[in-house]
């Protein structure tokens, strides 16, 4: 059985994830997360998944109006 790697500053910047989302992490957690759940929170938080980062250009759109399906 492989061994887990260390969660490091280096291997949360790789999941894509800040500082203050890994101490979120952790605070939801109640303790360090390991490899597993670093990597799924990193995909659940993920651009991808969440819009991250696009969020804040996504409220410049509007969500009423006669074209407008939400």
């Amino acid at each position: 059985m492989l061994a887990e790697p260390t969660i490091t500053p280096e291997l949360i910047a790789k999941h894509g994830l800040t500082p203050e989302e890994y101490a979120r992490i952790e605070s939801i957690l109640k303790r360090t997360p390991n490899f597993t759940e670093l990597g799924i929170f990193s995909v659940m938080w993920s651009e991808h998944c969440s819009y991250k980062h696009s969020r804040k250009e996504l409220r410049k759109f509007p969500t009423t109006g006669e074209r407008v399906l939400v």
